[in-house]
C-alpha cells in the first residue's frame, strides 16, 4: 500500500542525486537506494516499533505526498516542478535494430526507455527470486503463514525487512522512470495514483510475477489510451479517469471469476461427497 510513497520519495530523490552528480546512473542508483529505504522504515516502525501495517503505510503515502513538496521547495525553491530550476539527467531510450524500421510495430517496441525494457527482465528475476532461491521459499511461506515458518526456525521479522527493502528498491526503478525516463524533472504528485493501480496489478495476478506484468500492460494500454485522446476534443476529466475506471472493471471482473470457481470447487466437493455417502 506504500508504494505511491516509495514513487514519490525515489522519483524527487533520482533527479536531486542525477543533478549533483550529473550522471543519470549515478541517479538511478540514488532512487534506488531512496526506495529501499523507505520500504525498511515501514518495517521498522510495523515489525519493531509495532505500529499497524496498513495505517503506516497510509500515514507515509500522505507525509510523502507533502514531504517531497516540501524537500524540493528547500533544494530549488519551486513548489510545482524540478525542471526550471534544476537540470536533471534524464535515462537514454533504446533503438531496437531491424523492428525500429517496421511499420507501426516497430514504434510500439521500439524508442522506450531503457527501464521499460529492464521492467521485462526485472520480472523474470523476480520470478526466479521468488520460486526457484531458499530466500524467495522463505519469503513466501512467511507471508502465507509466519507461525507456521517461525516454527521451523525461520527469523519472520528478518525476511519481512528484507521483502520490504526489496520491494522498495524495486519501486524505486519506478519512481526514476517517472522523473528521469516519462518525464525530465519531478513534478508536484507525479505518482498520480500509479502506487495503487500497480496494487491492483499485483492483486489481480495473486501475486504472480508474470500475471502483474500482463495486468500492469493493461493498465499501462488504458494509460497510454487516456493520453492520446487528450489531444482530441475528448472531455479532459473523462479522459483522465480511464486509467482508474480500467483498474476498477479489472478487479470487479477477477472477483467474478474467482468467486465463480470458489462455486464450481464447492459444488464438486460436495457432489463428490455425495457419491461417496451413497457408496
Amino acid at each position: 500500500m506504500a508504494i505511491e510513497s516509495m514513487l514519490l520519495c525515489s522519483a524527487l530523490g533520482g533527479v536531486l542525486i542525477s543533478a549533483v552528480s550529473q550522471s543519470a546512473f549515478v541517479g538511478l542508483l540514488g532512487a534506488i537506494l531512496i526506495g529501499a529505504i523507505v520500504g525498511f522504515v515501514i518495517s521498522y516502525a510495523s515489525f519493531i516499533g509495532k505500529a499497524d501495517l496498513y495505517l503506516t503505510n497510509i500515514a507515509l503515502n500522505l507525509a510523502a505526498a507533502g514531504g517531497t513538496l516540501f524537500v524540493m521547495f528547500l533544494t530549488t525553491g519551486e513548489k510545482s516542478t524540478t525542471a526550471v530550476a534544476i537540470k536533471s539527467m534524464t535515462l537514454p531510450s533504446i533503438n531496437i535494430p531491424i523492428i525500429e524500421n517496421i511499420p507501426i510495430l516497430g514504434r510500439i517496441l521500439s524508442g522506450h526507455n531503457i527501464l521499460t525494457y529492464a521492467a521485462f527482465f526485472v520480472t523474470f528475476l523476480v520470478y526466479f527470486f521468488i520460486y526457484k532461491t531458499r530466500l524467495g521459499l522463505r519469503v513466501r511461506s512467511v507471508g502465507e503463514n509466519p507461525k507456521a515458518a517461525e516454527s521451523v526456525g525461520i527469523s519472520v521479522t528478518k525476511i519481512r525487512f528484507i521483502a520490504f527493502t526489496l520491494s522498495g528498491a524495486l519501486a524505486g526503478i519506478g519512481g526514476a522512470y517517472l522523473s528521469m525516463g516519462y518525464l525530465s524533472a519531478f513534478t508536484r504528485y507525479m505518482a498520480a495514483g500509479r502506487g495503487y493501480i500497480g496494487l491492483a496489478a499485483s492483486n489481480i495476478s495473486a501475486g504472480s510475477p508474470f500475471g502483474s506484468l500482463a495486468a500492469a500492460i493493461m493498465f499501462g494500454t488504458a494509460d497510454a489510451a487516456a493520453n492520446s485522446l487528450q489531444m482530441t476534443d475528448a472531455i479532459t476529466e473523462f479522459v483522465m479517469m480511464i486509467p482508474y475506471a480500467v483498474t476498477i472493471l479489472g478487479l470487479v471482473i477477477l472477483s467474478i471469476i474467482r468467486n465463480e470457481r470458489k462455486k464450481k470447487i464447492i459444488q464438486r466437493a460436495m457432489v463428490k461427497a455425495q457419491n461417496n455417502t451413497d457408496n
